[in-house]
Parts: structure tokens; sequence; C-alpha cells
């Protein structure tokens, strides 16, 4: 019983990671999130002078393959995680505040000016939204007219989707027919959704 209560306490960091057990999620982001964020990054057509923001940015290797997607452009990351803002930091060093930004924030109040990004991705973080409605209308209103959203997700079977959303407070494992309802409520137009077995991607266009 004390494990499995120490297992639980330690999985609620998969939403806002904090302290030790919250760097140690970070790190496995990373690592075991790469070929999902791989496989979903080829789904873009990305140019290389674009703008892009990461939301839930993570331990930031995200934000690294973005750069290299636009090697020209800038990326933005922003995470609710005061953990994740500064591990993503250090992952990016390099390009920190010349052409990566990262910061602290909520993604239902998102501190950028309308139609600032030309593609905005989100991976194993829409789960955490809340509201997820507020949460995708900001989403639409910094992206620019014919702009990208990009969604990866490992689990898209709220039945499967159990194992997790009976540990992790506050999560929510949405279908593909929930997911593109409200991305078309929000005011999206044109949506594309990809399987590879239980992981799903979605591309939304505004």
């Amino acid at each position: 019983m004390r494990n499995k209560h120490l297992l639980n306490s330690i999985l609620q960091n998969t939403s806002c990671p904090k302290g030790f057990w919250g760097r140690m999620i970070l790190w496995g982001m990373n690592r075991f999130h790469a070929s999902l964020a791989r496989r979903g990054m080829k789904q873009v057509n990305w140019q290389p002078q674009w703008t892009v923001l990461d939301i839930g940015c993570g331990g930031g290797a995200n934000l690294n393959r973005l750069l290299k997607q636009c090697p020209q452009g800038k990326v933005y990351g922003i995470d609710l995680s005061e953990e994740s803002v500064v591990f993503a930091s250090k992952y990016n060093v390099k390009e920190l505040n010349k052409r990566c930004f990262i910061q602290q924030g909520s993604v239902c109040s998102l501190p950028y000016k309308d139609g600032t990004f030309d593609a905005v991705t989100a991976f194993e973080t829409v789960y955490f939204w809340s509201p997820i409605e507020i949460a995708l209308a900001e989403v639409v209103r910094v992206l620019r007219e014919g702009g990208c959203f990009l969604v990866g997700l490992e689990a898209s079977s709220p039945e499967l989707g159990k194992m997790w959303t009976e540990r992790i407070k506050g999560m929510v494992v949405y279908t593909a027919g929930d997911l593109k309802d409200l991305l078309i409520e929000a005011g999206f137009s044109t949506i594309q959704v990809v399987h590879n077995k239980e992981e799903m991607y979605i591309i939304a266009r505004k």
C-alpha cells in the first residue's frame, strides 16, 4: 500500500513537475517521448523561418527539435511548472534568449499577442488542459491565419487510459472525435487525425 501511494505521488509530476521526482520525470519525458515527437513532427511541412510555440515544453527536448526544424526562426516554450522551465532552459542553453525563449505560464492565459505564431505544438499535455475550451481558444488566438496546431498523444482511448487517469489527478484522455469537436468549436477549420496504434496525432489549421 505504501509503495502504491508513493508511485501515485510521483505520477502527479506528469502534470506539473516539482522537485527531485519532477526532474526525474522530465528526464524521462525527454528520453521516452522522443519517438512520439519525431513521428508527430513528420506530419508538418516545417518552414525554416517560422516562429513556433511549444505548450507544455517539459524537459525541452521538443524545443531543441523545433529549433532544428526552423533554423532561421524562433521557438518559444511555456510550461506551468517552474521546474520544467529551469530544466528546459538548461537543455537549450546555447540558443536561450537568442532563438529560444522559455517562460512559466498557463495555456489558459498565454502571454503572447494575437497571431504571433506560425505553428503551435502540444505533446503529451492536452490531457491536463482545464478548462480545455479556454485553452484551445487561446491557441487559436495566438496562431496566425492559416497557422498549424500539432497535437501528439500516446493515449487516445479513455477506457485504456484509465490506468493513468485513475492515478493522476486532473488527467483526461480524449478520443479523436472529442478533440475534433472541441477544435471545431474553438475555431479551427481543417482537422486531420493520424493514428499509430494507440498514439494519435492531430494537425489542425486556423
